[in-house]
């Protein structure tokens, strides 16, 4: 398997555009099976989870042109449905957890999808009831085959509903609108999550002739039709990688210019890491993160300790408090991380204790963060992705760290970051991959 080697200490200094953003990049890809017509898609990020995406749609089928880079072409004219029910692809969707995503528009189109239980990263219970309640909402079949690990679900044809969603899911909208938009009749879909993925999907969905109403808000409203035709659309870049190379600025930078960030879509991610006290400047749709000798965490106007929480959009991504808890190690002052909606999301943070952190973890879901401001730096160590966030909030103690580390498992990091070794070797990081 292969890993990093971290020579810590090197000051990062120049400019990087983020990769497009891979959780939009799953969602959209698997609703070009909504119709026989070309989706072309660009600023597709060329990371491992979108790939295998990619290549599952070609198993049952789909047609890809690639054009350039990150941009192709989807024509799913001729899909195998017997081969959705093979024990091989089934085997394949158990690796990847945007698999879950391919139930929606097949079911809306072809009436039967199977898709086993999917895999992704290990951050506690991620429950998959929200889509499969949605869909039957919507008239839906479905069983569980325990010995399997199979879901089956069949719909002689979808009928709008209402529906409250229990949670606000990201994935779980994104299958139900899917399903939804090739429904008859109307669906009410309150609760909705309204992240920018969300928003892309439901845009590109409506560039194909859907009907939404809501775009944006928690309350979406589709009016089905019979077909959607053929479109373009473009991937927005990355807010987690963004907010990844904020933190990395903030710890290691001696001035680092992030390009292209589309501000009006990253909601309070800049706001947040300002309460860590970093500080940045606003260019046009670039963001400026200078060198800073000590960065203070703000205190909440009573003077209680700083508490930074996920919460569903427009509140805090979760993908990001692995990067946040990292950067506070060198501030000058204390936080509490709260991070509700995983409760194995916060288990790394041994690693960084074990580099001279000062981190209370309180219980699965809160760690108290004391900050060194600079005045000491961590210490290298042997480390083990866990999790994609938690890989790179380990890439990032690493580089900032005294000595040589070392992080096994970095296909965690693969999954979400596009040749992050290069691209951070370029700003001037040393870091060597190898086997």
């Amino acid at each position: 398997m292969p890993a990093f080697i971290i020579e810590g200490g090197h000051a990062l200094k120049g400019e990087i555009t983020p990769q497009g953003a891979k959780n939009e990049a799953l969602q959209v890809l698997c609703a070009t099976l909504l119709t026989d017509e070309p989706v072309r898609i660009s600023n597709l990020p060329d990371i491992e989870d979108v790939n295998n995406q990619i290549r599952l749609l070609q198993d049952i089928g789909v047609r890809v042109t690639r054009h350039a880079q990150g941009d192709m072409t989807f024509q799913a004219d001729k899909v195998d449905v017997c081969y959705l029910q093979s024990d091989e692809f089934l085997e394949r969707c158990s690796r990847l957890r945007g698999s879950v995503m391919l139930v929606g528009p097949m079911v809306a189109r072809f009436g039967h999808a199977m898709v086993s239980k999917p895999g992704g990263d290990k951050i506690g219970r991620r429950r998959l009831d929200t889509h499969f309640l949605g869909l039957q909402k919507l008239g839906a079949d479905f069983t569980y085959n325990a010995e399997r690990g199979v879901f089956d679900i069949k719909a002689e044809k979808l009928q709008g509903a209402y529906m409250l969603l229990e949670e606000a899911s990201v994935t779980g909208t994104a299958n139900i609108v899917m399903a939804a938009v090739m429904a008859e009749g109307v669906t009410t879909i309150y609760n909705a999550a309204c992240e920018p993925y969300i928003q892309q999907l439901c845009g590109m969905l409506c560039s194909m002739g859907a009907k939404i109403d809501g775009i944006g808000s928690n309350l979406l409203t589709i009016t089905g039709v019979s077909q959607l035709h053929a479109t373009r659309h473009t991937i927005l870049p990355d807010m987690i990688e963004i907010g990844s190379f904020i933190g990395m600025a903030a710890m290691c930078g001696e001035g680092v210019l992030i390009r292209n960030v589309r501000l009006d879509k990253l909601g309070i991610i800049p706001n947040v890491f300002m309460r860590l006290g970093v500080k940045m400047d606003i260019q046009g749709d670039d963001i400026f993160i200078p060198h800073q000798e000590h960065y203070e965490i703000e205190s909440f106007l009573d003077g209680s300790i700083m508490t930074i929480a996920d919460a569903p959009w427009p509140g805090l991504t979760p993908d990001l408090l692995s990067i946040l808890l990292v950067v506070a190690t060198q501030a000058k002052g204390s936080v509490l991380i709260h991070q509700k909606m995983f409760e194995s999301r916060l288990f790394f943070v041994d690693k960084l204790i074990d580099m001279g952190a000062q981190i209370i973890l309180c219980d699965p879901h809160r760690a108290v963060v004391i900050g060194h401001d600079k005045n000491f730096q961590l210490k290298a160590a042997r480390m083990t992705s866990p999790d994609i966030r938690a890989g790179i909030a380990m890439l990032i103690a690493a580089m900032s760290a005294v000595g040589t580390s070392r992080i096994d498992n970095i296909g965690q990091i693969d999954r979400g970051y596009e040749n992050i070794e290069e691209r951070l070797n370029k700003l001037g990081a040393n870091i060597t991959r190898v086997e």
